[in-house]
């Protein structure tokens, strides 16, 4: 049964580049597919009571940073829900 029958077709074959095979020692000389300053860094977090042995100066400065920015941010939280409780307050004393 050759010819005409259901078997399965053939598919063109497509000639590709012979592949180079490198030595021991031998490196391509390829780019790295993310340059470093391209990824995304990090974000910097701090756990209450962590192990800071393993932290750098720099390291533990951005924390500082950090958790004075956060102080500030919940400052700013506080005063203004002091200031929706007062107004809140003073509308229903009426």
């Amino acid at each position: 049964m050759r010819g005409g029958g259901l078997g399965k077709a053939k598919s063109p074959r497509v000639e590709s580049a012979p592949r180079r095979r490198y030595g021991a020692g031998e490196r391509r000389n390829t780019m790295p597919a993310i340059d470093e300053d391209d990824r995304p860094r990090k974000k910097i977090s701090h756990e209450i009571g962590q192990d800071l042995t393993l932290l750098s100066v720099k390291e533990l400065t951005e924390r500082i940073n950090l958790m004075r920015e956060e102080i500030t941010r919940l400052e700013a939280d506080i005063a203004r829900k002091q200031a929706t409780r007062s107004a809140a307050d003073a509308f229903f004393k009426k």
